[in-house]
């Protein structure tokens, strides 16, 4: 871990990433790539020192109400955040000023900032994203080694349901080989119908990869599942996106049970509710007095 003062915090869509790196350990992370150009080991998290100091600072003198967005990146839970509470500052100055929230993240730990979601949520609108991918306990400490069990998201996803905060699920992704599988994906669908999620983001039944976290996913094939490495590279090459050869098939068991159950399954509609501010009427509110 090391300490850097950044120059800015929001980007122009209004997302933020506190922290660049993780240590999650998961298999598949895009985050990795070398596109993005980052300048250190990917476990040693460079902390941004002053975020909530810059969040402030922009918050304080916007004019305009937005949603801001955190996690696309780098996990605002990861470990060190237990420790520093860098996230949890940054949820504290989006609630003094009433802008709405969506965090992205793989962790039970924000349920330690249940209050201030609450409270974000009471005044214009919180979304908790999380992400799913393998129904499999055994399987899940493989590929995501050092985060929340697919369990403990599923539990925390039902915890922010009975506190009133809607959910998303990225269901990404899904590692041809691996938990492409029809038991694997009705698993994941079971948890996010019983959990009451608002909508679930998929992209198809695969994954990407590029150079950067190409090199570590095969590394982890090669360590993890002897023999699949060299069946990738015979099969996708250097391809960009990598489909599950039961796509067709998967994706037709994920819409079919997402209308079923009314779950929103339109990337582009979920997508703007997630950037869609939502002010509550303090006059209604008031009118209860």
């Amino acid at each position: 871990m090391h300490f850097k003062e950044a120059k800015g915090i929001l980007s122009s869509q209004n997302g933020m990433n506190i922290y660049r790196g993780c240590t999650h350990g998961c298999i598949y992370c895009d985050s990795r790539s070398k596109c993005y150009n980052m300048e250190h080991d990917f476990e040693d998290i460079e902390v941004k020192s002053n975020a909530p100091e810059l969040l402030e600072a922009i918050l304080k003198r916007k004019r305009k109400k937005c949603m801001i967005g955190t996690g696309s990146m780098c996990d605002p839970y990861m470990h060190i955040e237990t420790k520093l509470n860098h996230t949890r500052k940054c949820l504290e100055i989006i609630d003094k000023y009433s802008f709405g929230a969506t965090i992205i993240t793989k962790s039970n730990r924000i349920i330690r900032d249940l209050d201030i979601l609450k409270s974000i949520n009471e005044k214009s609108k919180c979304v908790v994203q999380m992400t799913l991918t393998t129904y499999d306990e055994n399987l899940c400490k493989f590929i995501e080694p050092d985060v929340s069990t697919t369990k403990d998201r599923f539990e925390t996803l039902k915890i922010m349901r009975d506190n009133g905060i809607p959910t998303v699920v990225w269901l990404d992704p899904i590692l041809p080989f691996i938990n492409d599988t029809e038991e694997n994906l009705r698993g994941v669908l079971d948890y996010c119908i019983r959990a009451k999620v608002y909508g679930i983001i998929c992209f198809g039944m695969g994954l990407t990869l590029r150079d950067g976290n190409r090199e570590y996913f095969y590394n982890k094939l090669d360590e993890y599942f002897p023999g699949l490495k060299q069946k990738y590279e015979k099969k996708y090459g250097f391809n960009y996106e990598i489909m599950s050869d039961d796509n067709e098939k998967l994706m037709s068991v994920f819409y079919s049970e997402c209308n079923k159950h009314g779950i929103i399954c339109d990337n582009d509609a979920i997508f703007k509710y997630l950037h869609t501010f939502q002010e509550k009427k303090q006059t209604e509110q008031l009118s209860l007095f």
